[in-house]
């Protein structure tokens, strides 16, 4: 009786024996992908700013470049089509005002704080500076080289700023061009392949897909047109009254419009009060009420962009999730501390329904 039961445990010690070894050789191909997942990730952390931006872009132009396609016959075509206007109309154009404007808002800045009282602060805001350098009647080669020359400092600082160092921001502009292009031309294949890698389940992995590109279009149409919108309008009041620094300061309209509530009156009601200051009355007025518009447009185009790009998060939490993120991660932080919240709030919901299930 003891053979017999000799002779059986064999097959179960051969297959217990083979089970560890399958267990693991498992548990370090774990190990093994999971240090090269996390090489691969600090590998393209340089850069995923680029890649995430560029990843949104594609989203957004999405459609466009799929009627384009049809027109066209020629997919590909369609998409070198955008890149390449997104490149001239936008990325370009961009590139040379920031130029301007970077040295402008510095010298604004530290006037404003060489200011000896309140007074003086907002009389600086409505007078004669340095000058607005930026003037889009006059834009050459030679005043761009000139704007190279003479804020150049500054626009590198904060090229260093944003990427880490001047080399890396050249770099990380090719990468968006190329990712923008690509997630254009590959994306459903990119999809389709991290579906089949992904640790979740495809239902919540598709969840998680839409909020990612919920958060890309809330922020770049819903948050940004908006936002920019406002500073368009209230740049066009600025110079309609005359005051020095108007791009500066519709840029600085531009950002001031993210903060809920006061958003944009943060700069133009100052301006106003800075020129009934400085006796200016008629263009103190004319710019509150021009201001007064500028808050009527953001009530009027937010729940237009809504319906294209609802982010779903409450405005205060969204400014806050913003802060939160310059403080944490830098300049990017503006874009990645919303989609941190967002995703941790849809992933919470997922929690809850997976325990509502199975706790049915």
């Amino acid at each position: 009786m003891s053979e017999e039961r000799a002779v059986r445990s064999l097959p179960q010690s051969r297959a217990e024996a083979a089970n560890a070894r399958v267990t693991r050789e498992g548990n370090a191909l774990r190990w093994v992908v999971t240090i090269l997942a996390l090489g691969a990730a600090v590998a393209l952390v340089p850069f995923w700013a680029p890649l995430l931006l560029a990843s949104w872009g594609a989203i957004i132009a999405a459609p466009l470049q799929q009627r384009l396609a049809r027109s066209l016959r020629r997919p590909r075509l369609a998409a070198g089509l955008i890149t390449a206007l997104l490149v001239f109309v936008i990325l370009l154009p961009v590139a040379v005002a920031t130029l301007s404007l970077s040295g402008s808002a510095v010298a604004l800045g530290q006037r404003l704080i060489e200011s000896k009282n309140g007074a003086e602060a907002l009389k600086t805001l409505s007078s004669s500076g340095d000058g607005n350098d930026f003037d889009l009647q006059h834009l050459d080669l030679q005043h761009v080289i000139d704007l190279a020359r003479k804020h150049g400092a500054t626009a590198l600082g904060a090229a260093r700023m944003l990427f880490g160092a001047a080399g890396v921001a050249v770099v990380g502009l090719v990468v968006f061009v190329a990712g923008f292009y690509t997630f254009l031309t590959e994306g459903k294949q990119a999809y389709a392949w991290l579906i089949e890698r992904s640790p979740l389940s495809p239902a919540h992995f598709h969840r998680l897909a839409n909020v990612f590109a919920e958060v890309g279009r809330g922020l770049l149409i819903g948050v940004g047109l908006t936002a920019l919108s406002q500073g368009a309008v209230a740049t066009i009041g600025y110079l309609a009254t005359g005051v020095p620094q108007a791009w500066v300061l519709g840029l600085v309209t531009v950002f001031a419009s993210l903060i809920p509530s006061v958003g944009s009156g943060l700069v133009w009601a100052p301006v106003a009060a800075g020129l009934a200051l400085t006796g200016r009355t008629g263009a103190a007025i004319a710019m509150l009420v021009i201001g007064l518009f500028v808050s009527v447009v953001d009530n009027l185009l937010r729940p237009l962009f809504a319906r294209y790009a609802e982010l779903r998060m409450h405005a205060l939490v969204l400014f806050v999730a913003m802060l939160g993120g310059i403080v944490v991660f830098g300049t990017w932080g503006l874009l990645l501390g919303p989609l941190l919240v967002r995703g941790a709030t849809e992933g919470l919901s997922m929690l809850r329904e997976q325990r509502a299930e199975l706790s049915e």
